[in-house]
């Protein structure tokens, strides 16, 4: 609890004590006993007056301040008028009112609390490596790329790069959800936010801290208020006309049957009754307050979504649809079968890794890892790269070709086609076809259990875009249960795939993809939800996203759907509990069948069980078993 909560919560305790004093005391003079019961009024109920005076020399007049202040305060005028002395009902309004505001306090910082937590993955400083090897303390906004900068066990990384130095494990929990942590080692790359374990390590930046994954974060977070979603908005706009018609209709029911029936008391009373019940707490706080405990959940268990309206349309997906590389696979190319013919494997191996030495493609990378010993440069001659078709070079005085089927065929080579699916390099060797090795990508753990739980949650269509040949897309799409499969495509025949989609959900559905790659940012920007990888991610698709995944899990796509519709189910139980006591105790109050009691609690009650009922919000826990 905060100091300002404290203060509150301690001024509550004051009037409550003072109240009942008040209640309890044998006074007999009416003007002693309205002094003796203004006391605690005006401790429980000073910052809402002044709240209410103020914000009418600023020109709001009609807020829930105003309400409260003209209930109260009549409920006084009308206790001193009719002689009976009864003044408890007004400042029971402010009283509860206080409790209310209290509880909402404290469930809008709890609700800040889980998203400002994230605000910590802020570094305050970067260790510069100098030339001499001693370490500056520098501004990370200070820091150039290609700089090296040193992080210490317990430090946080303040700029994304790649460990030139050092191993250790890193908590990557403030960006992911995930608790176990990573091991990194030289080559590695690493991103900012996480907190550096166990040992030193030296980083050579890759980015500026304004374009580091800490400062995209923070950005995104900060931002995600402004985007409401329909519920919110509508919220914002019925409080806006709701509260004037209020005031007015209870000014017309305190002097329309007051000049028909002659009763001004009676009918002032109920006026004010009628404008206690009607304040629009439960709704104006419990609704925005759920769709903000919504986005805080999301962001424990890793996932960013940038404000209330993606919250709302990711609960109504209807398609959802994925790019291959990086989001439903590693996107890490590996030898998954070797195919020799007249030479054995290994020398098919050796004749491949060396032909691709030179090459920096990832699928020449696969091979020379796979081959795994150190290569001398000196048996290699002659050495060409074939743009399109591969490489030719001279290994030991032997004329090697290595590369696709066009290049053999362009050489008068036979060769065959495999069974596996994959990316095949042919090697032809003094003319003769010596074999072929297949390239694939993995497929991510949790993709087909992804697939099955959004079949599970009610999507209607599940589809796959790849640049892949339709082999290899196709067995990806078989093996983790996707719908329809689109293969070798270009950039913008996704974008054509997705708005003939679009066309195909009904009105209320939405359309999701989920991409990692610069060539997905413009689908991404297309979908009704654009949702990217934030640890594989390029710039470009975390910029466009609406959604990030900070584990790259496609997993978390079931995870965020989950919370949206929990998130949303609980705002809409708000709205309904909220306005169907609230009508009900009105149509009582306007009848008279209603007192002051009953008022509060159709105020000050129903919003702290609106409150209560969003900060569950908070609590969501719908991670998949994978």
């Amino acid at each position: 609890m905060t100091r300002k909560q404290k203060r509150s919560l301690i001024k509550i305790i004051i009037a409550g004590v003072l109240f009942i004093i008040s209640l309890v005391l044998p006074i007999d003079n009416k003007y002693l006993k309205l002094a003796v019961s203004l006391v605690p009024f005006a401790a429980a109920g000073y910052s809402v007056l002044w709240k209410s005076v103020r914000n009418i020399i600023r020109g709001q007049i009609f807020d829930e301040n105003f309400l409260m202040s003209i209930a109260a305060l009549g409920s006084f005028v009308s206790g001193y008028l009719s002689g009976s002395g009864d003044y408890a009902e007004g400042t029971a309004v402010m009283l509860f009112y206080q409790v209310g505001a209290l509880f909402e306090s404290i469930a809008v910082g709890r609700s800040r609390k889980s998203i400002a937590s994230l605000m910590d993955i802020r570094p305050d400083s970067a260790n510069l490596v100098m030339p001499d090897g001693s370490l500056q303390e520098t501004d990370p906004e200070e820091v150039p790329v290609g700089s090296v900068i040193a992080v210490r066990a317990g430090e946080r990384i303040p700029i994304d790069g790649v460990v030139i130095e050092g191993s250790t494990g890193i908590d990557t929990a403030a960006l992911t959800g995930e608790s176990a942590p990573r091991d990194v080692s030289v080559g590695d790359e690493v991103v900012s936010g996480c907190v550096n374990i166990n040992g030193l390590i030296k980083i050579r930046t890759t980015k500026v801290f304004a374009e580091s994954t800490v400062s995209k974060i923070l950005e995104m977070v900060e931002s995600s208020a402004v985007k409401k979603s329909k519920a919110e908005s509508f919220i914002t706009r019925f409080a806006r006309y709701y509260t004037p018609i209020v005031v007015f209709s209870a000014l017309a029911l305190a002097v329309i049957p007051s000049l028909i029936t002659g009763q001004p008391l009676e009918w002032i009373n109920r006026a004010l009754i009628f404008l206690v019940i009607s304040c629009p707490c439960a709704l104006v706080i419990s609704v925005p307050l759920s769709f903000f405990g919504g986005i805080g959940g999301a962001s424990k268990q890793g996932i960013l979504i940038k404000g209330g309206s993606y919250l709302e349309a990711l609960a109504k997906a209807e398609i959802v649809v994925f790019d291959k590389t990086g989001t439903l696979t590693h996107g890490t190319f590996s030898v998954t079968a070797v195919h020799p013919d007249k030479i054995s494997e290994k020398q098919l191996l050796e004749y491949a890794a060396y032909a691709e030495s030179y090459s920096t493609h990832p699928l020449a990378v696969s091979i020379t890892e796979e081959y795994g010993t150190d290569i001398d440069k000196r048996r290699i001659r002659d050495y060409s790269e074939l743009p399109g078709l591969g490489i030719s070079c001279i290994i030991d005085g032997k004329s090697v070709l290595a590369g696709n089927k066009k290049l053999m065929d362009n050489n008068n080579i036979s060769c065959h086609d495999c069974h596996h699916p994959g990316t095949y390099v042919h090697v032809a060797v003094d003319g003769e076809y010596a074999g072929h090795i297949v390239i694939s990508d993995s497929i991510k753990p949790d993709s087909a259990e992804a697939l099955k739980e959004l079949k599970a949650i009610g999507i209607k269509n599940t589809v796959m875009l790849t640049g892949d040949s339709e082999k290899t897309g196709r067995d990806i799409a078989d093996k983790i249960g996707i719908h329809t499969a689109y293969c070798e495509l270009l950039p913008d025949k996704k974008v054509e795939i997705v708005e003939q989609l679009l066309k195909e959900k009904t009105a209320k559905g939405r359309l999701l993809f989920a991409g990692d790659g610069i060539n997905d940012a413009p689908v991404i920007s297309r979908a009704d939800v654009g949702i990217a990888m934030g640890l594989s991610g390029s710039d470009a698709a975390i910029e466009a996203a609406d959604v990030v995944l900070m584990d790259d899990k496609p997993s978390k796509i079931v995870t965020a759907i989950k919370t949206a519709r929990r998130t949303l189910g609980i705002a809409y139980q708000n709205i309904v509990f909220a306005l169907g006591i609230k009508i009900l105790v009105l149509i009582l109050g306007a009848l008279g069948l209603a007192n002051m009691w009953l008022a509060v609690f159709a105020d000050v009650g129903v919003s702290v069980i609106a409150i209560l009922n969003a900060m569950r919000c908070l609590k969501i826990k719908t991670t998949p078993t994978l």
